[in-house]
Parts: C-alpha cells; sequence; structure tokens
C-alpha cells in the first residue's frame, strides 16, 4: 500500500493516510480509497484503537479493527477483507449485506459503527 501511494504522488495535506494499513499487499487493478480529513463532518477511528470515537471505515479498516466491531469475530472480518479485495471498494455500508454472516439485524447494528 505504501508502495501504491508514493507511485500515485504520495498523499495530499488533505488525505487521512493514518486511516490507511499502508503495510496492506494489494493486487493489480484494486481501487484504494484515502478518507479525506473531515469528509461528511465524521470523525475517524484511531487505528490505534485508543478509543477515539468515529466510523470504522469499510475500506481501510484492518483485520484488528474489523474484529473488534459488534458482532464481527475474526472470521467474519476476513470475509469483509476478502470481499473487499475480490470486489474493490465498499460503496456503502448495505453491500455488508453481501457476506455470509451479516444478516439484516447485525447490518443495523453495523450500520451506525462503520462507513464506507
Amino acid at each position: 500500500m505504501a508502495d501504491a501511494v508514493t507511485r500515485a504522488g504520495g498523499p495530499t495535506p488533505k488525505a487521512q493516510i493514518e486511516l490507511l494499513n499502508l503495510a496492506a499487499r494489494i493486487v493489480d487493478g484494486e481501487q484504494i480509497v484515502v478518507p479525506r480529513r473531515g469528509s461528511a463532518g465524521v470523525a475517524a477511528a484511531a487505528p490505534s484503537g485508543n478509543g477515539a470515537s468515529g466510523p470504522v471505515h469499510l475500506n481501510s479498516a484492518t483485520l484488528e479493527q474489523l474484529d473488534a466491531l459488534p458482532g464481527v469475530g475474526p472470521v467474519t472480518a476476513q470475509k469483509i477483507l476478502d470481499y473487499r479485495q475480490k470486489h474493490g471498494a465498499f460503496g456503502s455500508v448495505d453491500e455488508l449485506d453481501a457476506i455470509s454472516g451479516i444478516g439484516p439485524a447485525r447490518l443495523e447494528t453495523l450500520r451506525d459503527v462503520v462507513a464506507p
């Protein structure tokens, strides 16, 4: 990920680069969405998990961040990462419905704590 960001010209001052897992492996053709500071007026979750409030961004969250979500364990967290790698960036939270183990009730629980 870090190499891709560098090859793209580096982050802009508006990029919230700390939300990306710069150590993540990416595949050819994968879309990388870099969150913008202050986008939609929502504070972003700190990747360190230090208790900061804000949504977990599905397009940049690590396995550990996803695993910490309510009702999501390590298996479902991995399924979310696999879905993201296969299908690209999440366009909406509703896409979580396509992941085995996330039904309507769990989706409603997650809707308030995640963002694309």
